[in-house]
């Protein structure tokens, strides 16, 4: 039977039809539904692009995109690291420091920004070390990507943490045997059947980082076309009784969180038939 028809072939769990009618059903109503609503409060879709393209929202919408990315790029090096030694060594405190991993998930968000602004606002302890390099960190765009970066973290290294628990060590070691430099052993053996897992957590991490609200708003500055982000900029319009204008917000962040998560789909399955072949 050709792939084309492979959907027809019969499943070998029973209820496939049922259980698939009931998916997309649940789905239309929790996700088609809302979002068709919304589409509808902007005033269709040449309302929608007339609120989205104004000036103040793409300039946000460029804040919290670029940072969230900026966020999630130095959070995938420090999480692969994180997760090495948390998967490779057995240390005192090792379980200790996996619960501090989680911790983002379970603090409030604001608690997370009330933390980081005492830590770099109230005693400056960031700021006092990176002066001397003219890096500011409070009410600053690098105040946000610190930010996201402690929001971020645990994405990248619990996605990565089972994948680098079932690598076979003895590749590594094979290769050490037969010469290669430990840059050369992790670049061919250990970073490429990694490399899905570290799309994906680099996927979450963005697209978690551009909600993100609570704790940021602590240390952005929230300077409107230089350090405000997209969710304040929604509760401002909410509390302008601008319905339409959050509403075409709400959307943007929508279409530029589901662009981010398609286009590291795609590349991700370009990277693993390249790892196949």
């Amino acid at each position: 039977m050709s792939r084309s028809l492979a959907w027809r072939e019969p499943s070998v769990l029973p209820g496939f039809g049922l259980s698939l009618a009931a998916t997309l059903l649940w789905l239309g109503l929790l996700v088609v539904a809302p979002l068709a609503m919304m589409v509808a409060a902007t005033a269709g879709l040449g309302g929608f692009w007339a609120l989205a393209l104004r000036p103040l929202v793409l300039s946000d919408l460029t804040v919290s995109v670029f940072s969230a990315l900026a966020a999630s790029a130095i959070d995938a090096v420090a999480g692969l690291i994180v997760a090495c030694v948390l998967v490779r060594y057995r240390f005192p405190g090792r379980r200790c420091v996996a619960a501090l991993i989680d911790l983002p998930f379970a603090l409030p968000t604001a608690v997370a920004g009330i933390a980081l602004d005492a830590l770099n606002v109230s005693h400056r302890f960031i700021d006092v070390v990176l002066a001397p390099f003219g890096i500011t960190i409070a009410y600053t765009r690098a105040g946000i990507v610190v930010t996201l970066m402690f929001v971020g973290l645990p994405f990248i290294v619990r996605t990565l943490q089972p994948v680098i628990a079932e690598l076979d060590v003895e590749q590594e070691e094979a290769a050490e045997t037969l010469g290669a430099s430990p840059t050369a052993s992790f670049l061919m053996v250990l970073l490429p059947p990694l490399l899905p897992a570290l799309l994906t957590g680099f996927t979450l991490a963005p697209a978690r980082g551009l909600g993100e609200y609570g704790s940021v708003i602590f240390i952005a500055g929230n300077t409107p076309m230089v350090s405000e982000i997209l969710p304040l900029l929604i509760v401002t319009e909410l509390e302008q009784f601008d319905i339409p204008g959050a509403v075409a917000i709400a959307l943007s962040m929508l279409v530029a969180s589901f662009l981010l998560l398609l286009g590291t789909s795609l590349l991700q399955e370009w990277v693993r038939r390249r790892h196949g072949e």
